[in-house]
C-alpha cells in the first residue's frame, strides 16, 4: 500500500503524518490489517528496537473524587464498588511498588483520585517519591495526581519524581460531553507545567467512549503538538456504575488500528498499551506490542489486570525483551541529559495539521463483562498484589 509506505518514510524522519492520512490508517480493512501492524512495527523498531519497558501504578488514594469524569469508576457518585481508602503512607506505598519492581518494572506510577493535590498533598507524595528512591536503585518514579497549581510540579522534581501523567483522553470538541467539572484547556496547562519544571511529560488518551475516527485523530494531533516523552493509550473499561459502562465499541483489530495510526503520528515517543489491553485486545495483545514499546505490568488502579507472570511470557514469546533500568528509553535526540526516561526535549517539531475528511464509525465490539473484574487485592488491602 502506498500510504503504508509514505508513512514508515515520515515516521522514520519523525515527520508528521497528515490528517488525511492519520485517518486512513483507521478506516483501513481487517484484510489489510497485518500489513499496518507490519509497517508500524517497522517504525516502532527503528527507535526502540524490540524492548519493552514496563511500568506499575501504585493507588496512592482511591476512589473520593469530587471530579465527574463519565469514564471514571472513582468519579462523584460512583456505585461500581471499587476499594476506597485515603492515602497510603509512604512506607505503605514504597512496599506496594517493590512489588512491581520486583517484577520488572523499570517505572512506578504514584496516582491519587482528585481533583488535584492539595500543598500537603505533595509533601505526601514528596515523601512517597524518597522512600521509594532510596530503597530503589535506578526506578523511574511517575507521578500522576490530577491539576496541578503553580509551584507543584517544581516541589515534586525536587523531590525525585522522574514524569508527570496527565492524560487529555479526547479531542478538545467532545470533551465536555465526558467532563463537566473541569476544562480540557485545564488539562494541557497541568502538561505545560509538568514541562516547565523539567518533568517528562506523560500524556494519553481514551479510545472506546463513542468518539470518531476524527476525534482520535484530533486528539493524537493535539498530543503531539504537546510533545510528550510518553503517550499511554488506554482502552476504555466499561465499569458497572460508570455513565460509560455500555460503551463496547472496540473490537481487537480497531484498538491494533488505533494504536498503529498514534505510532505513526507519534514514532519516536514511548506509546504505552494501558488500561483494556486484556479487556479488547484479548488474544491479539502480542500483535499490539509491536506498535507499543511500553506496558502496564498487573493491575490497574480500580480493576484486575492481566497475570504479571502472563505478562512477562507474553513479551518472551512474541520475541521481545523487558528493558532494564540500565537501558535508556527514549531516543538519544529525546533524551540529551542520557537520562533513563527523558526529559522534554525543546526541538519540537510538530507540524501543523491539514483538513480532515470523514471516515467510518467505529465497529461495535462484543460486550465482555466477564473480562472486568475490580481490584481487591495490591495497594490499600491486605492482599498481595499481582505483579
Amino acid at each position: 500500500m502506498d500510504l503504508l509506505t509514505t508513512l514508515v518514510d515520515k515516521g522514520l524522519r519523525r515527520e508528521l503524518p497528515t490528517r488525511e492520512e492519520a485517518l486512513a490508517v483507521l478506516a483501513t480493512s481487517d484484510d489489510d490489517l497485518l500489513d499496518v501492524v507490519a509497517a508500524a512495527g517497522k517504525v516502532r523498531r527503528h527507535w526502540f528496537g524490540r524492548r519493552v519497558k514496563l511500568n506499575y501504578l501504585v493507588n496512592l488514594k482511591s476512589g473520593l473524587c469530587p471530579e465527574d469524569c463519565s469514564y471514571c469508576s472513582q468519579r462523584l457518585g460512583s456505585t461500581t464498588g471499587i476499594l476506597k481508602y485515603t492515602w497510603l503512607k509512604p512506607d505503605e506505598a514504597s512496599r506496594a511498588a517493590a512489588a512491581g519492581l520486583a517484577g520488572g518494572a523499570k517505572r512506578v506510577c504514584l496516582v491519587a483520585s482528585g481533583r488535584g493535590p492539595t500543598d500537603r498533598d505533595v509533601d505526601r507524595v514528596s515523601d512517597t517519591i524518597r522512600a521509594i528512591k532510596d530503597q530503589n536503585e535506578g526506578v523511574e518514579v511517575c507521578a500522576c495526581l490530577g491539576l496541578l497549581s503553580d509551584g507543584q510540579a517544581e516541589r515534586l522534581r525536587q523531590a525525585g519524581a522522574d514524569a508527570y501523567n496527565h492524560n487529555l483522553n479526547t479531542s478538545e470538541a467532545t470533551y465536555g460531553d465526558i467532563t463537566t467539572t473541569h476544562t480540557y484547556a485545564d488539562r494541557v496547562d497541568t502538561v505545560h507545567k509538568a514541562h516547565a519544571a523539567g518533568l517528562s511529560a506523560c500524556s494519553g488518551l481514551i479510545a472506546g467512549m463513542g468518539e470518531s475516527d476524527e476525534d482520535l485523530v484530533d486528539v493524537v494531533f493535539s498530543l503531539r503538538e504537546l510533545d510528550p516523552d510518553s503517550v499511554p493509550v488506554n482502552f476504555l473499561i466499561p465499569v458497572e456504575g460508570t455513565p460509560l459502562a455500555k460503551e463496547w465499541n472496540l473490537t481487537p483489530q480497531r484498538c491494533l488500528r488505533i494504536l498503529a495510526m498514534v505510532r505513526f503520528v507519534c514514532p519516536d515517543v514511548e506509546v504505552r498499551i494501558a488500561g483494556g489491553r486484556e479487556v479488547h485486545l484479548r488474544t491479539m495483545q502480542p500483535l499490539a506490542l509491536h506498535l507499543a514499546n511500553s506496558i502496564f505490568l498487573g493491575d490497574y488502579l480500580t480493576t484486575e489486570g492481566q497475570a504479571g507472570k502472563a505478562d512477562l511470557e507474553m513479551i518472551a514469546d512474541a520475541g521481545f525483551e523487558v528493558e532494564g533500568t540500565g537501558q535508556v528509553t527514549l531516543p538519544e535526540h529525546r533524551a540529551p541529559d542520557g537520562g533513563g526516561c527523558g526529559s522534554h526535549a525543546s526541538d519540537g517539531g510538530c507540524g501543523s495539521p491539514g483538513v480532515c475528511d470523514s471516515a467510518p464509525a467505529a465497529p461495535v465490539g462484543q460486550a465482555r463483562t466477564d473480562l472486568v473484574a475490580v481490584r481487591r487485592r495490591g495497594a490499600g488491602t491486605d492482599l498481595a498484589p499481582n505483579a
